[in-house]
């Protein structure tokens, strides 16, 4: 039987993220410039970054190449997410005004989709996202615009 020798700990998805976001502040690249250069969405390849979905391997090696990253994240950027939030509403102001934006329209969103489609949902596998900034006299607006495959339920 053959054992295996691990001399060096193995990086994990957070050890990758970190890499990332400090090569990211030390290059000066914007995400939608880190985007632009490995053929992705920003919105994709933050999440990607940060652990929230795998890369293709083609992928991971253009980001890997482009901060000058171990060889060894490009196998860690490959590997499946696990998605697991750690706080129950996050207390980050940005990211909880989203949260407010679900809680106060979500059963509207949920109306309007099954009013239009039927009973089902949209998903967030077969999804893209677009976060864009909309010029006006105000005060700049943030536009996000969220396209997802509907998902009928089946009746069985």
């Amino acid at each position: 039987m053959n054992q295996m020798t691990i001399t060096e700990p193995l990086m994990s998805k957070d050890d990758v993220a970190s890499l990332i976001l400090a090569a990211k502040k030390q290059s000066g690249l914007t995400w939608e410039g880190i985007a632009e250069k490995i053929g992705m969405s920003p919105v994709w390849t933050h999440s990607a970054c940060v652990g929230m979905n795998s890369m293709p391997t083609e992928k991971a090696e253009a980001l890997v190449s482009l901060l000058g990253l171990p060889v060894e994240a490009v196998s860690v950027l490959e590997e499946c997410p696990t998605k697991v939030w750690s706080q129950a509403v996050p207390t980050d102001p940005c990211i909880y005004r989203l949260y407010e934006i679900v809680g106060v329209y979500g059963p509207t969103i949920k109306a309007l989709i099954h009013e239009e489609f039927g009973d089902g949902i949209m998903s967030a596998i077969d999804f893209d996202m677009v976060i864009t900034r909309v010029p006006n006299p105000k005060g700049d607006r943030v536009k996000v615009e969220m396209s997802g495959k509907f998902l009928g339920y089946n009746a069985w």
